[in-house]
């Protein structure tokens, strides 16, 4: 046998994988092959979408499910048995995996990140392969977690689910450091992950493995939501069974459960005589997990830090997509480092959270208004004369026209792409989100008199409005279309299917920045969402810019006050430096009662008859690699395909190389070129080749249909049999009609009108043999393209 022959799968077969097996471990459930471990990153253009490459390791060796611990990358006998290391210790670090190899079939190198006083690569035989227990005692020595007990804690088995839902790779590294640090004697542990990828999830493994060992028998777990605990109980943590689980509710408190779930409301009170959770002694958790723990949970002052203060021996584990870090609060300093973050912007890289656009809108009172002198609001009281704006908009004064002009570029951009698409819009207050509730209703009345809940407000301080939020969340339900809140919907709340959100509110920290845009990062794209939108009337977006946010829009629009509300296909970027004026975070927070001083303070004005428009509305295209755009679609696309092509005659070759165009056309749209929306830029209908060589090399544009008239009228089919004539014939309309890729389709025989000539058999004999009619395609494709 001939290795030099052999394809890699071959290799893997023939070599790698019996290896492996002689080493000990099992092929069914300790290996897995070929495995995509991301989704490959959503590329936006348009209304068009698709994704990148997923990042795929060829081998990942668990030493026991979900615990991985080795990865192998293999190539075929042509290249050195080194090859593909540095790939995979890309993987590796990714997974946090400690072992890495590469084998050519030869032999395997070896590359160890728990050898710190050695060689940490070296070559070994095929059968010197180590075992799992040897790599997995190298491990926990490195480690550090040497103790029987310890190890019980580490190795402790994840859920088995039924449904075959397996967690993520970043939340199997969640679980697994957590495990490990708990197994350490670490008795304050934080996770950050992003919003939308699964803390609750994570966080039901963690205390699985955990409760299971028996190290952790009984549990709390704290939210700020009345929906969370619901949510929580019935969804991810349905697995242990109601017997065990119990939420604590009015102060009422039953210590004959397991895993209690609790709002830190429910716990605390005012009254130090009510503080429930005195009812039980300070012994009775062993883990406390802290779910949002970027509320306020660390401040000393904060109830939360009460009730951790009060179990202080127990193990506390704080979940936050958002750290807080400020003078006042810190995270870090109660909960120490984070054993994992996972960010927002890993989320979109990898694929499984949605990436965003989004449309800026400044209105003329934006920069500043100022009363007429005496001025006297809808409600009799006199404005306070100064300089009023985005500050002060709707927490201090609130502009009718304003308001409804911001309900009419919601209302703009829902009709010119989906009026049924989940959209939150976020309010300075209460009072804000009614009367935004109120303009919306206005501009939406025609769905609105069938509808009555197509827009709702839902706050704290509204029932109906409460109640609806299930009916909000709920992927199956088409009514409520848009919220109107202020806070409540900020955080926690899984919004699986909320595609737009309308920033109306003055925004100012990273931490509540990121909360919200959560609302919109999950993926359903069975149901069609794969990105979402955000329209900021508040230079919220300005919060891009700031060293501590991860995670880019693909787009940022800004249209003139006449163009469209939608995004064009084209790509109009700001250039650094053109930022509108001011940060949020540059505005000192509000103070509570501004107006009028005197015996009857007034909170607020409400104001009319203002003249209000917009001035200015932007877009900024981010690329795949996060950066901005600066030039049109067919700019950045000639861009992309002449990194990838360094010359037309070199596109050519590789046009003609390829079996499958399709192929080649994938991987361009892998590169950020999407061929469909460039078509629709360019406004032609043209040939995927065409097109590529009219944009990117300035060929003469032909369409498919005069290509196919030229490679009539050189009629070359004469030398093919009468039945072989017309076979390629059609093909030659079918390319026509549908393109290239529709005739390199298998099926293509099987198809009218060919399969009213004859059987596929019987279509391909009139060539000769299968070669002989794939040679024909072949010819075919080089006639419509004139390559010689």
């Amino acid at each position: 046998m001939n290795k030099k022959n052999l394809s890699e799968r071959d290799i893997c077969s023939k070599f790698i994988n019996p290896a492996i097996e002689k080493a000990g471990w099992n092929m069914r459930t300790q290996v897995r092959e070929e495995v995509s471990f991301t989704d490959g990153r959503i590329i936006v253009q348009g209304n068009l979408y698709t994704r990148g490459k997923s990042k795929r390791a060829d081998y990942i060796l668990y030493y026991k499910s979900n615990i991985p611990i080795a990865v192998i990358e293999a190539k075929d006998n042509k290249k050195p048995v080194g090859n593909g290391m540095q790939q995979a210790l890309d993987y590796a670090d990714i997974l946090q995996i400690p072992f890495v190899f590469t084998s050519n079939g030869d032999s395997f190198v070896f590359h160890d990140k728990t050898n710190t006083s050695g060689a940490l690569e070296k070559e070994i035989s095929l059968d010197d392969f180590p075992s799992p227990e040897t790599l997995w005692q190298k491990y926990l020595k490195f480690t550090n977690i040497e103790t029987p007990e310890a190890q019980e804690i580490v190795e402790k088995d994840y859920y088995a689910d039924d449904s075959g839902m397996t967690p993520r790779y970043y939340q199997q590294n969640a679980v697994n450091r957590t495990l490990e640090a708990v197994a350490k004697g670490q008795d304050r542990i934080i996770l950050v992950m992003a919003t939308g990828t699964g803390k609750t999830y994570t966080a039901f493994n963690i205390i699985w493995r955990l409760w299971k060992t028996g190290v952790k028998k009984r549990i709390l777990f704290l939210a700020d939501r009345n929906a969370l605990l619901t949510q929580t109980k019935n969804g991810d943590f349905s697995p242990f069974g109601n017997d065990i689980m119990h939420i604590i509710k009015n102060r009422k408190i039953d210590k004959s459960y397991q895993i209690y779930f609790a709002l830190y409301q429910g716990l605390t009170s005012t009254d130090e005589d009510k503080n429930a959770y005195k009812e039980f002694s300070p012994d009775f958790f062993d883990l406390i997990v802290i779910d949002e723990c970027h509320r306020g949970s660390a401040s000393e002052a904060s109830a939360w830090r009460a009730v951790l203060d009060y179990f202080k021996g127990a193990t506390q584990i704080g979940l936050t997509a958002t750290p807080k870090e400020t003078k006042d609060v810190s995270n870090m300093d109660y909960f120490g480092e984070p054993v994992y973050n996972y960010s927002l912007k890993q989320g979109i890289d990898d694929g499984f959270l949605a990436p965003y656009k989004v449309v800026r809108i400044t209105t003329s009172v934006d920069e500043g208004w100022r009363p007429t002198a005496g001025l006297i609001d809808k409600y009799g009281n006199e404005v306070e004369d100064r300089i009023y704006n985005l500050k002060d908009y709707d927490r201090t004064l609130a502009i009718d026209e304003r308001t409804e002009i911001v309900a009419k570029k919601i209302t703009e951009y829902l009709k010119a792409t989906d009026r049924f698409a989940k959209t939150i819009v976020f309010c300075t207050d209460i009072d804000h989100a009614n009367r935004m509730r109120q303009a919306l209703i206005n501009e939406n009345a025609d769905l609105v008199a069938k509808h009555w809940n197509y827009c709702v407000k839902i706050t704290g301080d509204d029932e109906v409005g409460k109640q609806e939020l299930d009916n909000f969340t709920d992927v199956e339900e088409r009514f409520p279309v848009i919220a109107t809140t202020s806070k409540m919907l900020t955080t926690g709340i899984d919004t699986k299917m909320v595609k737009f959100i309308v920033l109306e509110s003055n925004i100012q920290s990273v931490t509540e920045f990121k909360q919200i845009i959560g609302r919109g990062t999950r993926i359903r794209e069975a149901e069609g969402k794969v990105f979402f939108t955000i329209m900021d009337f508040r230079k919220a977006t300005n919060i891009f810019a700031r060293p501590d946010f991860d995670g880019d829009p693909v787009q940022i629009y800004e249209p003139e006050p006449d163009d469209p509300v939608v995004p064009p296909e084209e790509i109009v970027p700001a250039t650094e430096g053109t930022e509108t004026k001011g940060d949020p975070g540059d505005f000192p927070p509000t103070p509570p009662d501004i107006g009028l001083k005197g015996e009857d303070e007034i909170k607020k004005f409400y104001v009319n008859d203002i003249p209000v428009s917009v001035v200015h509305e932007r877009v900024q295209y981010y690329g795949k690699d996060g950066k901005l755009i600066t030039e049109s679609l067919k700019d950045y696309s000639r861009k992309n395909i002449e990194k990838e092509f360094s010359s037309l005659d070199d596109f050519i070759q590789k046009w003609n190389d390829s079996e499958k165009k399709e192929e080649l056309i994938k991987e361009l749209a892998e590169h950020g070129v999407l061929l469909e929306a460039l078509r629709e830029d360019v406004g032609l209908d043209l040939d995927d080749f065409d097109l590529i060589c009219h944009i990117a090399f300035d060929q003469p544009a032909l369409t498919r249909q005069e290509r196919a008239n030229n490679v009539r009228k050189r009629n070359y089919f004469t030398k093919y049999s009468e039945t072989a004539q017309k076979v390629l014939n059609s093909l030659l309309d079918k390319y026509e009609k549908e393109g290239i890729t529709s005739i390199e389709q298998g099926s293509v025989l099987k198809v009218q009108p060919l399969s009213q000539m004859g059987s596929p058999v019987e279509l391909v004999r009139a060539f000769g043999k299968k070669k002989d009619f794939d040679q024909a395609i072949k010819e075919l494709e080089n006639e419509i393209y004139n390559i010689a």
